[in-house]
């Protein structure tokens, strides 16, 4: 070992440690006395390192031989830093040193302190303070270094001495309280930025709690500090009450009763209007709130928001965002707006006016988002009387637009057809708090709620609202007119029902209509003369139908008018024809000759024209459209039987004609509820295909019967066959009747006239089934083929491709019968190959499908070589050769092919 390391400490190194200071010399370049400060400097550290070894001995005795120890090597750091010149490491170093070595001093001077006598406890609060405050002094250095368990131990040493606490005065108190309330805000503010520690806002609520638990006995006195320290210890409490309620819900009850305590502590002093105390009362709703408090209580904290608040643009705002968060009940949202409407009446100078028009904007639009329509209107009429009571009117371009918000909800349930509902909301606009737009207003408001009560048939409760509106104003009397009109439609169905009715009182009534140009009023007066005379009898037929051509033509002259409703008049439309309808049907069958034929003439050609006029211009209308044409053709029916008519071939036509369009009108009716998703209705398509079936019957009778119908009239006939099968087909699918599927296409066939397009629809229509059974979309294909074979009517792209598909369904069925089949199908598109294959020809066979027929020849042969069936696949390969001619490559192809056939056939026949 070196000399150095052989020295042996001075018995008493601090006395050393200070002689060799006294007598160093200035000068730092001596190498004796660096060599000194080098030794000291390992004193130091050999007698912390013995200090260290010590300090964990529980004897108390060895705790104060600790502190002896690292008191002379902190000396003699100090003194053999001076020998050298500082540098960082070498500062942080003593640094370190000497915090704890004066840490380990105080704990011994605590120590000693405590174990000191006092048997006349003259020192008993100056030792109290001093204690408390090193327990607290060490207690915020731990907290700050992030030594947690350091601080709790030191927080129960202060918190939980009942021996010194009594003793401390109020200023230390308040003192040992601020530190305890710094450290818990300190740790909402970490949680609240976003560093989270192991229990967030939980660990903070101790810290606050022992704060307050200090500060408590403090309560009676009248010194302001404390009052101010207290109320931010309660606020902070509350705080972290609040965001630790996520971990124990039942924080949030103690957040609410420490803030119910600080605010009946802040509403009893001079300033409880200042921002800060209100924070304390929004602070309240949000815990309310999300401890979905009742709400009584929800609406008194509101309240005392209200009642302490200075009304301006940003504490009404700060109201109606929070009211919008609670939309959800009506009736607390409602409680606040009066409330607030209440109380801009009490501020000084009234301020607060200016800020109704908000208010009240606010409850309207709530109000119209009330189910219970009743209590909406019951809750806006409460608003508008507290204004209503203190004489106040709206400014103008207030009034203006809470009028703007009442008409447009009026407007939406006058189209939703709540015609009361919306009266009522019409009616609102009429209150003296818009005073200042009265006049303008006023008669309109009425006007409108007028209009709806007529639209439901209130006419006296109209007309009671009507005589409010000013007499000056000629829309008034258009609306009493409107009214008065209502009134005598109503009292001539009145009329008419009445026990002891005469026609001829409806005579006058029927003149006055008609000159006074009233077209509804003359509608239902006719209506009213139709109905008496259908009670008469079959005497009064005739009547009947002149009542009812009149009445059509009235109804068609009030569509034609500019912004009529077709759907209006549509089903009254087609009342008045089946009425017109049964009447002659009546008439026919007692052998009447009263009716006329130039009547029933009129009747057959004005339905017709106006179902064809539908056609264009009534949308999503198929339904009535078809049934105007049924009556067409039912009453063209008894048209051709009168005796003085001639069954020229002009009517055939348009017997025909309606005959196909209500049939085909009730297919696009059936296909576009499909399509919007309404379910299925087997009985509806059901009667389309008896509908169908029964045009058919009709437009074949007609071909057989007439000899006058020419060759367009035929021509057509045939077309209204063919469109009619396609829908048989497409309503067969619908119902999943697939037998009478080649039924149809057999009668096609068999037909002179038969489009081939007739049978592409058909086949379309079958292979976008996806249940369609392979045998009826065989046949369907197969027609196909054979009728443009026959014809050469189809393309040959189209030809190919339906030439496929047989294929493929007859090779997977995987029959001898089958097999045979699909051979003769490929050798008839051999056959159409060898005519359609050069460049120019347009109607060239496609490349595509040349290559499956020779890959589908070639693999159907080698298949039948191993199923040993020799002549099959001879054809086979035949076929597969002769489709090499005209592929690319096809000359090796071919040799290829003819090369394993012989091989196959050598291997197969030994």
């Amino acid at each position: 070992m070196s000399d150095r390391k052989k020295r042996k400490l001075s018995p008493e190194p601090h006395v050393a440690y200070k002689s060799i200071s006294r007598h160093r010399p200035r000068a730092k370049k001596d190498k004796q006395w660096a060599q000194r400060a080098d030794d000291l400097d390992s004193e130091g550290v050999t007698l912390w390192n013995a200090s260290v070894v010590q300090k964990d001995v529980p004897d108390d005795a060895y705790r104060t031989v600790c502190a002896a120890i690292r008191v002379p090597p902190g000396h003699a750091s100090e003194k053999g830093l001076a020998y050298i010149r500082p540098f960082p490491p070498a500062l942080i170093h003593v640094l370190q040193l000497a915090s704890k070595a004066g840490a380990s001093l105080a704990a011994k001077y605590v120590d000693l302190l405590g174990a000191a006598d006092d048997p006349e406890n003259g020192y008993a609060q100056a030792r109290a303070r001093a204690i408390i405050l090193y327990y607290s002094s060490r207690m915020e250095a731990a907290f700050r270094e992030g030594n947690s368990g350091v601080a709790e131990f030191m927080l129960e040493k202060v918190s939980e001495n009942d021996q010194y606490l009594p003793l401390l005065t109020s200023s230390d108190r308040r003192t040992l309280a601020g530190k305890l309330l710094g450290i818990g805000k300190d740790m909402l503010r970490r949680n609240t930025q976003g560093e989270h520690t192991e229990n967030g806002a939980g660990d903070s609520v101790k810290w606050i709690q022992k704060a307050f638990s200090i500060i408590e006995p403090l309560e009676d006195t009248v010194d302001a500090g404390d009052s101010q320290l207290r109320w931010s210890i309660l606020r902070t409490l509350a705080r972290a009450y609040f965001l630790s309620s996520g971990q124990d819900p039942e924080n949030l009850a103690r957040a609410e009763a420490s803030l119910q305590e600080l605010i009946d502590s802040v509403d009893s002093s001079m300033d409880h209007t200042s921002p800060e105390y209100q924070q304390l009362r929004w602070m309240r709703v949000a815990i309310l709130k999300r401890r979905k408090a009742p709400h009584t209580a929800l609406l008194e904290a509101f309240r005392s928001i209200i009642d302490h608040m200075q009304y301006s643009e940003n504490t009404i705002t700060d109201i109606l965002q929070e009211v919008r968060s609670i939309s959800h009940d009506h009736a607390l949202v409602t409680a606040i707006h009066l409330h607030c409407l209440e109380r801009a009446f009490h501020t000084q100078n009234s301020a607060a006016l200016v800020y109704l028009d908000r208010l009240l904007l606010s409850l309207i639009y709530h109000c119209s988002r009330d189910d219970d329509h009743a209590r909406a209107m019951q809750d806006l009429t409460a608003a508008l009387n507290v204004l209503e009571v203190k004489e106040y009117e709206l400014p103008k371009i207030s009034t203006t637009a809470c009028l703007t918000l009442l008409w447009q909800f009026g407007d939406r349930h006058y189209h939703a057809k709540r015609w009361p509902d919306a009266a009522d909301w019409f009616l609102a606009g009429t209150n003296s708090t818009f005073g200042s737009m009265s006049h303008i207003s006023n008669a309109k408001c009425l006007r409108k709620a007028a209009l709806c009560y007529v639209q439901c048939g209130e006419h006296a409760q109209a007309s009671a609202i009507v005589r409010r509106c000013p007499p000056t104003d000629a829309a008034t009397h258009y609306v009493a007119l409107l009214i008065a009109a209502h009134q005598a439609v109503a009292a001539v169905h009145e009329m008419v029902h009445a026990s002891n009715f005469n026609k001829k009182m409806l005579l006058l009534a029927t003149r006055l209509a008609n000159d006074s140009g009233m077209k509804t009023l003359l509608l239902t007066v006719l209506e009213a003369l139709l109905e008496a005379s259908i009670r008469e009898g079959v005497e009064a037929d005739a009547e009947a139908i002149t009542l009812v051509r009149c009445i059509i033509r009235l109804v068609l002259r009030m569509m034609s008018e500019p912004g009529a409703l077709p759907a209006v008049f549509i089903p009254m439309l087609l009342r008045h024809f089946s009425t017109a309808l049964s009447s002659v049907a009546a008439l026919e069958a007692k052998q009447n000759s009263a009716v006329g034929t130039k009547d029933v003439s009129w009747l057959w050609r004005t339905a017709y024209n106006t179902a064809v006029q539908g056609c264009a211009e009534w949308e999503n209308q198929e339904d009535s459209i078809s049934d105007l044409f049924d009556v067409a053709r039912q009453l063209l029916q008894i048209y051709a039987r009168c005796p003085a008519v001639d069954t020229e071939a002009e009517m055939q036509v348009f017997l025909m004609n309606a005959s196909f369009a209500g049939a085909a009108g009730r297919v696009f009716a059936s296909r576009r509820r499909a399509s919007n998703n309404v379910p299925e209705e087997p009985d509806r398509w059901e009667s389309v295909a008896q509908e169908i079936a029964s045009c058919k019957e009709c437009i074949r009778q007609i071909v057989a019967g007439s000899n006058s119908l020419g060759e367009e009239g035929t021509q057509r006939a045939y077309s209204f066959l063919s469109i009619l099968a396609v829908f048989g087909v497409e309503v067969a699918t619908r119902l999943k009747t697939w037998k009478c599927i080649p039924e149809i296409i057999e009668r096609l066939n068999r037909g002179q006239n038969m489009e081939l397009g007739t049978l592409e629809a058909i086949a379309d229509v079958l292979w976008v089934a996806k249940d369609c059974p392979v045998d009826v979309l065989f046949a369907a294909l197969e027609a196909i083929l054979h009728a443009s074979l026959d014809r050469a009517a189809l393309s040959i792209e189209k030809f190919s491709r339906w030439l496929r598909a047989i294929c493929t369904i007859l090779l997977s069925r995987s029959s001898p019968a089958d097999r045979i089949k699909a051979i003769g199908y490929v050798e008839q598109a051999v056959g159409v190959l060898q005519d359609h294959f050069t460049e120019e020809d347009p109607q060239r066979y496609p490349m595509d499908e040349r290559h499956w027929l020779l890959a589908t020849a070639y693999n159907t042969g080698i298949e039948c070589l191993h199923a040993s069936m020799l002549d099959d696949a001879k054809r086979w390969f035949e076929a597969a050769t002769t489709i090499c001619r005209f592929v690319p490559d096809g000359g090796s192809r071919a040799a290829k092919i003819s090369k394993t056939y012989a091989y196959l056939l050598e291997r197969y026949t030994r």
